[in-house]
Parts: C-alpha cells; structure tokens; sequence
C-alpha cells in the first residue's frame, strides 16, 4: 500500500464515522457549534475574527503616537477621550507614548500577523486543500484557539493597568524589562506581557504540531507531496520554523520572569539605581538578544511565508496560468527557511559583536535574498502575459509583490553590517520592516479573506469596497512609509517621543506622514463593514467563485462538519492546471478530475 492511500484510510478511519455520521445524528448547541467548536472552519474564522480585532486595537495604538510625532505637543481632545490619565489635557504622556509603540508592534507582529494569518488560512485550508474530514486532532486545534484567546485577553488587560502597559519596545530588552522599579511600564504591565507571550507561544506549538500531523498523515488519495497547492507547503514550512524556534522565545522569557521576581542574574550585571549597586552580577543583556533573535527572525519568514503562499495561489488562479517554477517555488521557500535561523546576528550588528562574527552575518544574510528573489521572479512571470482577472484578493496579490520587492531592496542595505551601524536605530529600519515584513503579510491576509471569504461564509464580498479598500491602502502604505527611508537616512532616531531640533526640517514630512497613517487607518474601518455587511447580507456565493482547480471548491457551499458528504475525491494532477491545451482549450481543469487518454499516454511517453 502506498503512502498516500494508507493516509487515506487511517483518515477515514479517524475522521469517517466521527464526522459523517455524528454530526448528523446529535444536534449542536450554539456553545459546541460557535464557541467550542472542534470544526476546523469555525477555528479559522474564529482566529481571524480576534485577529481582527486585535489589529484594530494595535492600529489604533499606532495613530496615538502618530499623532504625536506629526503634531508635538498639541492639544488633543480625542487623545484624553480615548485614553484618559495617559493624555492630560490631550497630550500623550512619555512614558504611555513608549507603551504604545510596545504593544503596537507585540499585538501586530504575534496576534495579528502570526496568529491571525497562519491560525486562519492554515486552519481553513489545510484539510480542505488536501482532502481532510479536518485537522489530525480537533481538540488540539480548538484549544490553540483559546490559548491564543487567552493570551489577547491577557494583552488586552495590560492595557488598563494603573501603571502601564510594557513599555521596553516590542522587543522587551533588559534591563528595562528585567527590573520592575526601571518605569512604569516595568511593572505589573511587563509581567503580564511576559504572560500572554508564554500563552501566546503555548497556542503556536499545539496549532503547528497540528497542522505538520495533518500535512503529513492526512492527505486524500493521488495528494503527493508535490501535488499540494503551494499554499499548503508554505503552511506546513511556517509550522515547522515555529515548532523549532518559538521554544526559545519561551526559554527567554521564563529566565526574564526570573530576573524580575527571583533575583537571579541571567541578564542583570552591575546595575545601578539610585546610587545603590544591586546584588545580581555575572549575567548579560547581550545573552537574550541571542536568545530573542533567534526567534526574531524566524518569525519574520513565520509572518511572510503564509502571506506569500497565498500570493502564490491567487496569483496563479486570477492570471489564469500554472504558477511559474512551481519546484523552484518550493526550493526557495525551503532555502528562505533555512537561512532564517542562520541570520539573526544583523538585529545586533551594534552590540559590539566582533567585526568577523557580523562579517559571517552580513554573508548569510545576503543569501538569503537569492531565495526571496526566486520567488519574485516567479511572480512576475506568473503575471506575465497572464488572461488577468482583477478581483480585490488580486490586486492585494500584486500588492504583496510590489512591497516584497521594494521594501526587500532596503534589506540589502541593512544587511551589511558597516552600514547597518549607521543606520539600525533610525527610521530607516522602521520603514524596512513594515514594507517588507509588516505590510506585505497584512496584504497577503487581505488577499487570502477576499479570495475565501466565499468558502467561510458562502456569500460574496463587496467588488467595489473592495477596490476602494486596496487603492487607498496602498497608496496610504507608501505614503507612510516610503519618506521614512529618507528620515533615517538622515539619521531621524526611532522610537522617540520627540525629535531633537536638529531634526526640524522633518516636522513637515511627519505631519504628511501622519495624515497618510490617520487616511490608511480609516479605510481599514471600510474592509470591517464590508466584512461583517457581507457575511450576512452578501450575494450568495456559486460553489467555484473563481474557478479554481484547487480541491477546497468542491466541498458544498453551505459547510458540513466533515467536509464532504460522501467520500473525499482522489486526486489526479497538480492545482494548477489553467489554460490547459489538451486537444480542446480547457480554462481549468479540476484536481479530482481524472487524467483523460490522451493526457495518459502522454504521460507515458514522458
């Protein structure tokens, strides 16, 4: 028996009766069926929902501080309506302002860009893309759901602590973070910080196991690894990295929780407050950089290889063409894995590393834009001379492209490690990030609900909300962060409450900057209602909106648990059979449909 027929029948097995026959026959409640639920499409919508939320809150948290640095000092009524104590008189406090920048980027870079992304597309397209009755372990899956539920509650409780939330930057370095009488937001704000990211890192590994179980074991009969919609395989090598280096970050964590409240020493040494030498020496700050970045970057491919394997699908479905390279698509994607966990030395170029040390840094790190150029390059040629159909999820397709290559051009630039001494701590870096890493994965989020919205909820999206929604994101995105390549270029410092008057000339361009960030948060309001309107009152979707090929599309419109209703088609061809010329000109030819004689024979003959 095959590999791939004993996945079948142990799938079967597992998941036949359960899901054929008991969901049938016993009624759900609404807690079992909306809250509890062990149905892998009720967990995807359920992640993206609270993603969404959470991208909100971090949104709004951004247009805080924004406000600040594009009018200093003003008075702002709407600032002391939303935030009370924290904006006297309409004028956001210093220390509120660090918090702000905190959590904006935990709540963005974790429960948005990790969570809601991979939770929701790996979860709703795992077993419906390989031909699964639903994940390996349902229960696991539900609660990698509320682990990371719980894990946003806890973040969001931090938030209304009378001395602050966190405030050590995203990235909680010590010794701002390991001493609690270090700020305000050094507190009980830190702890639970340090909280949620261990409930957060509990959610990730359950939600990965399930997902590689799945990828692995689960998949229909003729669904061989190289038959997956590349979608699947940028899941599965996104679960594998955080398998692998979110364990660190917990490690990092529990010895921070340490030194906060058991007076060890891992990442304190010759500290100083008031005047007064504290006990703890012999550790080093030095060591949880290390420690941090280890997973830091990871997670920037854990963040982008989902969106960017979405892209891949829309890309391929709205072109009406076979993905271009579809094996070298899959070699960069394995390369770009590798090489992230051989890079994270450029996030420290300026902790005094030895310069042949950042020399080995500067290489692997400019290796890895080898891979990331294969995948351009495929995307491109994907689009060219394509039959193109511009829908939303497209057009934030090509998005995606678009700020994958020109926010990855800057990387370049960091990745070496002379210029990068210049450069880390200004605003050039905050423009890198955001296109390259943060913006881009926000796109292929957008493009992955738009392109199955009508698998989730069976009804369609707005066309033209949808439209106005990319257009003025876009152009809002580029507004925002293109003229900050130019601030730090300058040498403008991130991350300050208030420029120096050295850095006048740039009041005018943070003003234009802060319009754009106050314009582009406002539509983000626009894809809400589009979302929420449509779920309820949109058209009722066909069964193939976008004719398709993969197998998600020929599961009914109206979701069973268990996913078909019968047995789970084979599959008989790679899922990007478009355009195909095979006698008579197909536009797509469905996986499950059997090879036809003449497509044998020339098979044989190959």
């Amino acid at each position: 028996m095959s590999q791939v027929q004993s996945n079948q029948v142990a799938q079967e097995s597992i998941h036949g009766h359960e899901h054929a026959h008991d969901h049938h026959d016993h009624k759900e409640t609404f807690i079992t069926k909306y809250i509890f639920s062990q149905d892998h499409k009720m967990i995807a919508k359920q992640f993206l929902i609270t993603g969404m939320f959470m991208g909100l809150v971090g949104m709004m948290l951004s247009l805080f501080f924004r406000l600040q640095l594009g009018w200093p000092g003003q008075e702002m009524p709407i600032l002391e309506t939303f935030l009370g104590k924290w904006a006297p008189d309409g004028v956001l406090d210093p220390n509120f302002y660090l918090a702000a920048v905190t959590i904006h980027g935990t709540i963005l870079i974790f429960m948005v860009l990790t969570a809601g992304l991979s939770g929701t597309f790996s979860n709703l397209l795992i077993p419906l893309q390989l031909g699964a009755r639903d994940m390996a372990s349902p229960f696991l899956n539900m609660l990698s759901y509320w682990f990371f539920f719980a894990s946003s509650a806890v973040m969001m409780v931090s938030l209304f602590v009378e001395t602050g939330p966190a405030s050590a930057g995203w990235t909680v370095y010590p010794p701002l973070s390991a001493l609690p009488e270090a700020s305000s937001g050094s507190g009980l704000g830190m702890t639970l910080w340090l909280v949620s990211i261990i409930l957060f890192i509990v959610s990730v590994l359950i939600g990965g196991l399930n997902y590689i179980t799945t990828v692995l074991n689960l998949r229909t009969k003729g669904m061989s690894m190289t038959r997956m919609p590349l979608t699947i395989w940028a899941f599965l090598i996104t679960a594998i990295l955080g398998l692998l280096s979110f364990p660190v970050l917990l490690a990092a964590g529990l010895l921070l929780l340490f030194d906060r409240s058991m007076g060890t020493s891992f990442y304190l040494s010759d500290i100083y407050i008031s005047g007064q030498a504290m006990e703890q020496t012999g550790g080093s700050p030095v060591l949880y950089q290390h420690l941090f970045w280890f997973l830091g970057h990871p997670e920037v491919y854990i963040i982008l290889l989902p969106s960017l394997g979405i892209t891949s699908e829309v890309l391929a479905v709205n072109s009406r063409k076979p993905i271009f390279g579809y094996r070298a698509m899959i070699g960069s994607m394995l390369g770009i894995a590798f090489l992230s966990f051989i890079v994270w030395g450029h996030h420290m170029f300026v902790t005094g590393m030895d310069p042949l040390l950042g020399s080995v840094f500067t290489f692997t790190t400019l290796l890895i834009a080898i891979p990331s150029a294969i995948k351009a390059f495929n995307y491109i040629t994907t689009l060219w001379k394509g039959n193109i159909v511009f829908t939303p999820g497209m057009l934030f397709a090509i998005g995606v492209v678009s700020l994958f290559i020109s926010g990855g051009l800057t990387g370049i630039i960091l990745a070496d490690s002379a210029l990068d001494v210049n450069l880390h701590h200004t605003y050039f870096v905050v423009a890198h990030f955001h296109l390259v890493m943060g913006v881009a994965s926000m796109f292929g989020t957008f493009a992955g609900v738009y392109h199955w919205f009508p698998k989730m909820f069976g009804r369609m999206m707005n066309k033209k909300l949808g439209y106005i929604h990319f257009w003025v994101t876009i152009i809002s995105a580029y507004g925002v962060f293109f003229p900050m390549h130019y601030m730090g270029l300058a040498g403008v410092p991130r991350r300050y409450y208030q420029n120096f008057e050295f850095f006048d000339g740039f009041a005018d361009l943070n003003v234009v900057i802060s319009i754009f960030a106050i314009i582009g948060g406002l539509v983000q309001f626009l894809f809400v209602f589009n979302f929420f309107y449509s779920a309820f009152r949109g058209p009722k979707a066909p069964k193939n909106p976008w004719k398709s090929a993969t197998l998600e599309w020929t599961t009914p419109v109206k979701g069973i648990h268990g996913n078909w209703p019968g047995e789970i088609p084979a599959v008989h061809r790679w899922p990007y059979d478009y355009s195909v010329p095979n006698g008579e000109e197909r536009d797509f030819i469905p996986q499950d449909e059997a090879l036809s004689e003449q497509e044998k024979e020339a098979k044989v003959t190959h």
